[in-house]
């Protein structure tokens, strides 16, 4: 393979077979428990990269099934999510998510950078409730549940909430081990069609976990447990702050 082929053929590795295939990458029936919760905004601080600014002492954690997804197929994800803010823009953080696809970690922590491990999480309805799990190689470490559907939200509002900024450290190494790319990246959901929103009663447990620390922000108090079930496209990035610069 002559040089100006591999500059031409070059998107990701493995050169030849890519773990995934370009984007764009559209999410149809994309279904989410989140329930909001608040913790030690002191953790919350220590946790959350500047220039970024911590926005109270909320955490969104997050269930995700993904049953249709352009070049990733099914799976289900699960993670959470820190209310920030960015010279004054408000958005959410990536902390941590947990996949059961090889595809969407190499994808999302190469392109992006999403902060992904390979995991177990599931998302499904039991009888009356919506019941997400999270076991780390089989060890359960997250449990949230939710009443099935109790109340109707504003899908108006529900679709605002989603088309909020997002951002994610991504952090790629040298050969030599030290960071080649440590930047902070934005990004946002596009084309979002919600299909339905609810709410209703919901709870979350955590439970300490060496290699899947979601129970270093502790549970303090749910203040909200929110079902969703929407389409949409996951927009490329922007880096918006570069630390090697």
């Amino acid at each position: 393979m002559k040089e100006h082929e591999v500059r031409e053929t070059a998107f990701a590795m493995p050169l030849t077979s890519p773990a995934f295939p370009p984007g764009p990458y559209r999410f149809v029936n994309r279904e989410y428990l989140i329930i909001t919760y608040k913790t030690d905004p002191e953790k919350l601080r220590a946790l959350v990269p500047e220039p970024l600014e911590v926005d109270g002492d909320l955490v969104k954690y997050e269930f995700i099934r993904m049953p249709d997804s352009t070049g990733f197929g099914d799976y289900t994800e699960s993670g959470q999510v820190i209310p920030v803010t960015f010279e004054g823009r408000k958005g959410g953080y990536t902390h941590c998510m947990f996949l059961n696809d090889e595809p969407p970690i190499a994808g999302g922590r190469e392109i992006w950078g999403f902060p992904k491990k390979l995991a177990d999480p599931s998302l499904r309805t039991e009888i009356d409730a919506l019941v997400g799990k999270l076991e780390y190689h089989g060890i359960r470490v997250a449990m949230g549940t939710m009443g099935f559907k109790h109340k109707t939200l504003d899908s108006a509002a529900v679709q605002a909430s989603l088309l909020a900024p997002n951002f994610l450290l991504k952090i790629i190494p040298h050969v030599d081990g030290t960071a080649r790319i440590c930047e902070l990246v934005e990004y946002r959901l596009e084309d979002v069609t919600v299909k339905g929103a609810w709410t209703g009663p919901g709870a979350l447990s955590l439970t300490p976990h060496a290699l899947a620390p979601v129970a270093e922000l502790p549970v303090l108090e749910v203040v909200s447990a929110v079902h969703i079930l929407a389409d949409l496209t996951l927009g490329l990035g922007k880096v918006i702050h570069d630390y090697l610069a």
